[in-house]
């Protein structure tokens, strides 16, 4: 039977020497949430954008797991309802639709020596975990886990009963779609390796990659050997092998192990409470690099130290943004979404600055940031302009980033994963992210290079390109047509003419009035999707006649829907943020754009799981005398999706694309158009928020957001001053934003 004591903010005092205020940011964070209902983030160590994650795998090896990785569609690490451990996995990824990575599984177990993980996992309780810390107890062997993380690598100590005790790196599994490995012995408490990873959403199959590393021990092992599933046998040779297709452990040889399901063992005698601690320093360069990584950030065990640290730099990132008011609850759903979006991109250069180039076998050296795990499809949208408000210094960086992997390949990348392109979802979001970064007031990269990628992106023809593989249909009709039944022709399209309207404000800036015009004209483009028998979106054929028969409603629950892809017309009709006025004219005017508007979330037809709908609640706000709307559904979504427990993210949280909406929301403005640097203002959830700017790029320290509310049910927006000066809308730019240094809501009951 599975038992827990979850205790979600638990800390010992052996781990935090020192007391932390809980009115810290950090002391909010409750790492399980999004650890169901598909929300895929994980309850395991991490630093803030750091590529060594430190995560508890429960996702295979028991018939009683209800999600395991071997019966379905499965793309992380841990699941919450799950209760059968088989060890940590080091550097994962978070709110993923996808599997990948999770490998290099660190096990400690007690009793003869197993390494089967059917045989070896346990059931666990007492799980503990906050930011840069998890914790478990395992039932079966009666041992405590801790882990913890620095940028690059990880420490583990586990505390056994006393007896015969062991220390598993199991290499074989993960969920990675690749196999193979290589581990060879130093010294008696150290080994190194590598790891083949790769094989993201299973479109770029060849965008494989290796994970190098090295693993320590504080205290050496009485013994300490390899495992190795052996192949299986038939006829004579069967008979005469004691081991044909069975584990087989190798306590003399001590050369090096390679194969597609082996493994490492220490094993110990242990005194009733002692404490043995693991390092694994990790690099996507070299063995040498992660020695190097695990020698510079780690100077002796001491799990303790390495803990603190995690904490402190997430309490500095998340201090950011000061929240009063509201309750705990709000607190931590805020903080947490918060933690989140700091998890990917992360890192990828070691600390002598190399990193694997973008789809190359170079190793190439950076003196800035060089960041990986670009889920730019769902990301543009929020989590970019959230970084360029909040952390400028990060945002450039990633900018840089992309420019580099367009130096290095030739393209900007659409979802990047440690130097390959993974080729998943579609669009051209770079060319929006960096464009509108630019219109924001960062400006401090290669302009000239980043705008010829854009161009080479939007001009180069289908067959040779990358990013827009319709790209004649498009250029030649204005859009895509649906030759194939599931095609996801508008969705692709729809995605062209947001990039196409950021690459227009980004000439248009830079003085290319031409290319602004030409961007500009092939924006209005969608123009060709609108339907008045339906009074949607609709495909459309070669010869420009509508496909029939048509469903608006079909493609519900993923069903496929000729079209649009993960979503139905009603998902895809007023995904035109940069022309909202215009599709509002093809409807017929406010009142008829309203009012569709409105049965979108009247009938239930809003995903808030899915990105091309996530601002359709802010849209009510582009008919003033209707923006109550917005807060009214701000509110109530609010309320509905996102909560203080493992559920509490509405389906993947897709690299904090989610967390980010909800942060913006709960902050009371959001950023509704790529290529328009405005927000639109919304009631806020806290009573006052104070944003600490980066003086660096913004003059004004801070930006302070208040609100006056006169009753807990008082949602809807009264009135809104910026300095003392009455707004007459919803709007606000960006530039008005970062100067504001008082925003005030007056809200009042409907």
């Amino acid at each position: 039977m599975h038992i827990r004591n979850l205790i979600t903010f638990w800390i010992t005092a052996a781990l935090l020497p020192v007391i932390v205020r809980a009115a810290d940011p950090v002391s909010y964070v409750n790492p399980f949430i999004g650890t169901t209902n598909f929300g895929t983030t994980n309850p395991g160590a991490i630093c803030p954008n750091g590529f060594m994650s430190v995560t508890p795998f429960n996702v295979m090896g028991s018939p009683d797991n209800r999600y395991d990785k071997d019966a379905r569609w499965w793309s992380t690490p841990y699941e919450y309802h799950n209760s059968f451990f088989t060890g940590f996995s080091h550097v994962n990824l978070s709110g993923v639709g996808c599997p990948e990575l999770g490998s290099l599984l660190l096990m400690p177990t007690t009793g003869e020596l197993e390494v089967d993980y059917h045989l070896y996992g346990s059931e666990y309780t007492r799980e503990k975990a906050t930011p840069g810390y998890y914790g478990n107890h395992l039932l079966k062997y009666n041992i405590d886990t801790e882990v913890s993380a620095t940028l690059r690598t990880s420490i583990a100590r586990f505390t056994y009963p006393g007896g015969k005790s062991h220390i598993l790196l199991n290499l074989g599994e993960g969920l990675t779609n690749e196999s193979g490995a290589t581990i060879r012995q130093v010294n008696a408490t150290e080994y190194e390796g590598c790891k083949l990873m790769g094989g993201f959403c299973y479109y770029n199959r060849q965008g494989v990659f290796p994970i190098y590393f090295v693993i320590r021990t504080d205290k050496t092992p009485q013994q300490s050997g390899y495992w190795k599933k052996q192949r299986p046998m038939t006829g004579v040779e069967a008979e005469w092998d004691p081991d044909n297709g069975k584990y087989k452990i190798y306590s003399k040889y001590t050369k090096e192990m390679s194969g597609d399901d082996i493994g490492l063992y220490f094993s110990y005698d242990t005194k009733p409470g002692e404490q043995i601690q693991v390092q694994i320093g990790v690099s996507f360069v070299s063995i040498e690099n992660a020695r190097e990584n695990l020698e510079c950030e780690q100077q002796g065990f001491d799990f303790d130290k390495v803990c603190l640290s995690a904490r402190q730099q997430w309490n500095d990132i998340l201090s950011r943004i000061e929240v009063e008011g509201g309750t705990d609850d709000q607190k931590t759903i805020f903080y947490t979404a918060l933690y989140h979006m700091f998890i990917h991109p992360n890192i990828l250069q070691d600390v002598n600055g190399e990193y694997p180039a973008m789809e190359s076998n170079k190793i190439l050296s950076t003196s800035h940031n060089r960041y990986t795990v670009f889920s730019l499809w769902d990301t543009f949208r929020n989590v970019h302009p959230f970084m360029t408000l909040t952390f400028p210094d990060r945002q450039l960086d990633m900018i840089r980033t992309l420019i580099d992997m367009y130096k290095e390949w030739g393209w900007l990348p659409r979802w990047e994963l440690y130097g390959n392109e993974t080729l998943t979802m579609s669009g051209d979001p770079a060319t929006a992210m960096i464009a509108d970064t630019w219109l924001r007031g960062l400006r401090d990269f290669d302009t000239d290079a980043a705008y010829k990628a854009m161009l080479k992106s939007a001009n180069t023809p289908g067959k040779d390109n990358f990013l827009r593989t319709d790209n004649d249909d498009y250029t030649a009709l204005g859009y895509v047509p649906l030759r194939e039944t599931f095609d996801n022709s508008v969705s692709h399209a729809l995605e062209y003419y947001i990039a196409d309207f950021a690459l227009s404000q980004f000439a248009q800036a830079l003085g290319y009035d031409e290319d602004a015009k030409s961007f500009a004209k092939r924006s209005l483009g969608y123009k060709n999707y609108y339907c008045k028998d339906f009074g949607t979106l609709r495909p459309k054929l070669p010869d420009g006649k509508f496909y029939t028969p048509f469903d608006p409603m079909q493609g519900l629950n993923f069903e496929p829907s000729p079209g649009f892809h993960e979503g139905n017309a009603w998902n895809y009709t007023f995904y035109v943020p940069h022309d909202i006025k215009g599709l509002m004219r093809l409807m017929g005017g406010e009142n008829a754009f309203v009012k569709k508007l409105q049965k979108v979330f009247d009938e239930n037809l809003y995903d808030p799981a899915n990105e091309p709908d996530i601002t359709y609640p802010y849209l009510f706000c582009y008919v003033n005398k209707e923006a109550w709307r917005t807060d009214y559904q701000i509110s109530r979504l609010l309320a509905k999706y996102f909560s203080n427990k493992p559920e509490g993210i509405p389906g993947n949280d897709d690299t904090g694309t989610m967390s980010a909406w909800a942060v913006f929301s709960m902050m009371g403005f959001y950023p509704d158009c790529p290529g328009l640097p405005r927000y639109i203002l919304t009631s806020p959830t806290f009573d006052k928020i104070t944003i600490h700017l980066d003086n660096k790029y913004y003059s004004n320290k801070t930006l302070v957001i208040e609100t006056e509310r006169p009753s807990a049910d008082a949602i809807y927006v009264d009135k809104i001053s910026v300095n003392g000066k009455h707004l007459k809308n919803r709007f606000i730019s960006h530039e008005d934003l970062v100067n504001a240094k008082t925003i005030r809501f007056t809200l009042k009951r409907h």
